[in-house]
């Protein structure tokens, strides 16, 4: 499925041709001004925001503002076009959030590199993420706002870590969003559904629960929201590629050599 960018500026030769050279990689949707691109936002799920600086009736500043202030948004990046190579419209920008600003005219190339290196980042979060059994979301680099979100979102996810019913309808409704917005919101941050990101949040949390705490397999296995033993066994196998039982005697066995060597 091709990432969406949204395209925003009142020059319709400029549409025309961005739309059309990034058209072969991206799904790109366009707006004339920064008050349809608001529209827009809502809409259709953005990945990226590429704005001119001065568009009517909102401008390219104004709506990068309104977008990183917005706990529906925040996590959109924006990347803003500026004019003539003037510091001052760079400093404006990347002071109103933009997550870069790249001066006209420029390279399709350049745009191209900026608009990867800014996707990328994202599927970092998700690699990360999956990669260290111990390792939260919360604790992925990421901007201030979305690292806020993020954070809220995990501790949330925790509190509510043995309700078997924990789903993204039940997230959305905790934190008084609407569930497209909060899909669209998980899936831009973490390259996860809501529903996958509640599963690993379970299976990290299981992973604390059964390193030298004594909780027996299938204790852990309803504190964390499973509802057998063996439904967590198979979601554990499937994540860390190792059963719980022979996780506890790697951890076991690490934490004998460890000893050891003090």
């Amino acid at each position: 499925m091709q990432d969406t960018l949204l395209i925003v500026d009142d020059n319709k030769d400029i549409l025309q041709l961005l739309s059309r050279d990034l058209g072969k990689d991206y799904l790109v949707v366009t707006a004339q001004n920064g008050q349809h691109a608001l529209e827009m936002i809502e809409n259709h799920p953005v990945r990226i925001i590429i704005s001119d600086m001065q568009t009517p009736l909102l401008s390219g500043f104004d709506l990068c503002q309104h977008v990183k202030t917005s706990l529906h948004y925040a996590h959109i990046p924006v990347i803003l076009l500026t004019a003539g190579k003037r510091l001052q419209s760079q400093l404006d920008g990347l002071k109103a959030g933009a997550d870069a600003c790249i001066d006209k005219p420029f390279s399709s190339e350049h745009l191209k590199a900026q608009i990867n290196s800014l996707l990328n980042n994202r599927k970092k979060i998700r690699a990360y993420y999956t990669r260290y059994p111990q390792g939260h979301i919360a604790t992925a680099h990421c901007p201030k706002p979305e690292e806020d979100f993020l954070a809220a979102l995990n501790s949330l996810i925790l509190d509510n870590i043995e309700n078997t019913a924990l789903d993204v309808d039940l997230l959305a409704k905790l934190l008084n969003i609407s569930r497209p917005t909060l899909y669209r919101k998980i899936k831009a941050l973490s390259d996860m559904t809501p529903n996958e990101l509640v599963m690993e949040t379970r299976l990290k949390k299981a992973v604390e629960l059964l390193t030298g705490t004594g909780y027996k397999i299938f204790e852990v296995a309803l504190m964390t929201g499973f509802n057998s033993q063996s439904s967590f066994g198979k979601a554990f196998l499937r994540q860390f590629k190792m059963t719980p039982t022979a996780f506890q005697q790697i951890r076991k066995k690490d934490g004998i050599l460890r000893t050891s060597f003090l």
